[in-house]
């Protein structure tokens, strides 16, 4: 399949993909609003001319925060322009850069959709002398408009499992011209880095500078808050865990480990940490339906000595919960998701664990296993066993939590050896 079959066959699926439009604006009613903007309609006033920077969701949009703050400081007559595609990577976005020492430095809109004649739209409106793509989102039409204008595209924290390149394998003729057309592909392995360049990347476009997820600075004002939350709850000497992330199927198992916990440890305390917000309600009422004393933490309510889930229902807040918990399961991977971030909880020097679906991670979660830092569990009886273990031999925690700090340590870098790519790029431009 070419670029032209694929554009096509967009076309002809517009109607599926306004009926998913619909069913997640169903689920979730934000999806809803600025549809006009998904396709380069009604766009929101964008001063041209800077760096435009795609990330997808929530989790690329935190990835990508420290390198647009660099990027504001090395760069500070160029605005930045950052999308994403769903509403809670609008929010956090929001979040993050909505602030007024930001006001006209940095502006936000959706991506359209790969059509070309909607990516030709938006890159005429924000013009931009640099596209920089966060990991692997990769769309044909708006990296050949690109291509068309001279702006140069760059990956950055550039991942590619073995699965995914077996799937960009099978349409070679759309995958090897788009990726041809990449200014930089900024790897964050040496193998992810053969893959690109066997899918068509020009070899001298490929650049291993590792992950920029090695280079997250913790603010230990951070840490000082949840220590003073604890004290509140009167919670010091309780065993809290924090369950992040979690997908469908999993929120039952991570139950099921803390019945078990509770039973050793009846004040044993659950953090619970939906991966996305539409499933809120449903897993509030999973756990009360199951019996457990169950507080909202988007109620504001203060913590009573009886309850045994606090579910994180909150935005923008997953740090400040896994500063609060003594150990961490990152979720994703109880389920063949491939796991998510297993390095921000080893940030804030957590022991960390979870189940055996990493192949999004394979390279992090390998340098954490081999230093000791992350324990692998297979079911609730297995996660509830790791847990109570870690909770009774307070040396063994000790020891995961500074081999995930050492590990951290050792591959920090990564941040700078992309920007000096990136700085390659810009000044080609001027």
């Amino acid at each position: 399949m070419n670029r032209s079959l694929y554009t096509l066959l967009f076309h002809l699926g517009l109607p599926l993909v306004a009926g998913r439009l619909a069913w997640r604006a169903w689920r979730a009613p934000a999806y809803s609003r600025r549809i006009g903007e998904r396709f380069a309609l009604g766009l929101p006033t964008l001063k041209p001319g800077g760096i435009w920077l795609h990330a997808v969701s929530v989790g690329e949009s935190i990835a990508a925060a420290p390198l647009v703050r660099e990027l504001l400081a090395r760069y500070p007559q160029l605005p930045i322009t950052i999308s994403c595609m769903t509403p809670t990577g609008s929010e956090r976005i929001q979040a993050l850069f909505g602030g007024p020492e930001y006001a006209g430095r940095v502006q936000h809109c959706y991506l359209p959709y790969d059509l070309p004649w909607a990516a030709a739209r938006f890159l005429d409106r924000v013009q931009p002398r640099l596209a920089v793509i966060m990991e692997t989102e990769l769309w044909p039409n708006h990296i050949h408009q690109c291509a068309r204008r001279g702006i140069p595209v760059a990956l950055a924290n550039a991942r590619l499992s073995e699965r995914s390149a077996r799937g960009y394998a099978r349409f070679a003729k759309l995958t090897a011209p788009m990726l041809a057309e990449l200014s930089l592909i900024a790897v964050q392995t040496a193998a992810e880095a053969e893959r690109f360049r066997s899918l068509g990347a020009r070899p001298e476009c490929v650049e291993v500078t590792g992950s920029i997820k090695f280079d997250l600075r913790i603010d230990p004002e951070l840490l000082d808050r949840a220590a003073a939350l604890r004290g509140r709850w009167q919670a010091e000497s309780r065993l809290v865990w924090i369950a992040a992330s979690t997908h469908a199927g999993e929120d039952e198992i991570v139950l099921a480990a803390h019945r078990q916990l509770l039973k050793l440890n009846p004040d044993a305390l659950l953090i619970l940490v939906p991966r996305h917000p539409e499933r809120f309600g449903s897993v509030f009422e999973l756990c009360q339906r199951q019996g457990f004393s169950t507080q909202r933490r988007s109620s504001g309510a203060p913590l009573a000595a009886g309850d045994q889930v606090l579910l994180g229902d909150t935005m923008g807040e997953l740090l400040f919960l896994y500063a609060l918990a003594d150990l961490a399961f990152v979720g994703g991977s109880l389920v063949a998701n491939g796991g998510h971030n297993l390095l921000e909880p080893a940030a804030l020097g957590k022991p960390v664990l979870s189940g055996p679906h990493l192949f999004n991670f394979l390279e992090i979660a390998a340098q954490l296993r081999e230093a000791g830092a992350l324990r692998e569990v297979a079911d609730a009886d297995d996660l509830a066993q790791q847990i109570e273990q870690l909770w009774r031999a307070p040396e063994a925690a000790q020891a995961m939590r500074e081999a995930g700090l050492a590990v951290l340590q050792r591959n920090q870098g990564a941040l700078a050896r992309l920007l000096a790519g990136l700085e390659r790029l810009v000044k080609s431009k001027r």
